[in-house]
């Protein structure tokens, strides 16, 4: 009998090994992918705190990188969108651009809505910013084009009253497809709570190319969606298809916008995941 218990515990003993093998093993297949990290990727921050270096600027009506009025500058370590120097916001929509495409990543961003709206904007563009990303080149947009054609994810601010959920996706120039059906409405809302006040937000938004994407805040996810697209009915998306773009989207650059609201970002970084 002696013998024979040896024999039960050393199979139990192998067993038991084997079994804790296979937890290691799917226990990371299931980490590699939930975001399809690989050991060498790592967070990169796309804002060195100092200077606009590495960003290019587009105001509508003005060339390529004529920052007018200084609406984009860096002040104590913070990426500014600032609206001081204006007496009256008349439609001179502004987005900063990282000068690099990206396909396969996650975005994160810190931001917060400050201080009061410019004279002149328009009341939907009240606390109202966005992660532009799979978006155009800025040297490809018209002068006078307020958007480049791109996908947002939408960054709302509370006005201490009504409901403005952040994190919602808009559509310049694009369509994107929910649970099997093309999505051609501008902006859908996430399911994102209201952020009042100027307090600061984090958002991330995880990007697989062509497929799934998602728009997290504070670490909750609150909109899903996939397969980003041209609008063939739009006519900036017109001029990029005639120019050989193809129809479904898989990479692009990533800009932050300039609505009319005072905006602050402190924190602007990517990790790229493998495909």
């Amino acid at each position: 009998m002696k013998s024979i218990t040896l024999t039960n515990n050393s199979i139990i003993k192998k067993s038991l090994k084997y079994f804790l093998l296979l937890s290691v093993f799917f226990s990371g297949m299931l980490t590699s992918c939930s975001h399809n990290v690989s050991s060498t990727n790592q967070w990169v921050s796309l804002f060195n705190g100092e200077d606009l270096t590495g960003w290019k600027i587009k105001i509508s009506g003005y060339n390529l990188n004529d920052n007018y009025k200084n609406t984009f500058r860096v002040e104590n370590g913070i990426l500014k969108c600032s609206y001081d120097n204006y007496e009256n916001f008349d439609g001179e929509f502004g987005h900063i651009f990282y000068d690099k495409k990206f396909s396969n990543y996650i975005i994160r961003v810190e931001y917060r809505f400050v201080g009061e709206q410019v004279k002149g904007g328009a009341d939907w563009a009240y606390r109202n910013n966005g992660i532009m990303f799979h978006s155009q080149s800025p040297e490809s947009m018209r002068i006078d084009q307020d958007f480049p054609i791109s996908i947002e994810a939408q960054m709302l601010g509370g006005n201490g009253v009504d409901e403005r959920p952040t994190g919602s996706v808009c559509t310049p120039g694009t369509n994107i497809v929910i649970g099997g059906e093309l999505i051609t409405d501008h902006c859908t809302s996430s399911s994102s709570k209201t952020f009042h006040g100027d307090q600061w937000v984090t958002m991330e938004v995880e990007v697989h190319g062509n497929g799934k994407i998602k728009h997290i805040v504070n670490g909750e996810v609150v909109f899903e969606y996939e397969k980003p697209q041209l609008d063939p009915n739009d006519p900036d998306a017109q001029i990029l298809i005639t120019n050989g773009a193809n129809l479904m989207l898989s990479e692009g650059y990533i800009a932050l916008q300039a609505e009319s609201h005072p905006t602050e970002f402190r924190k602007i970084e990517i990790l790229e995941l493998d495909k």
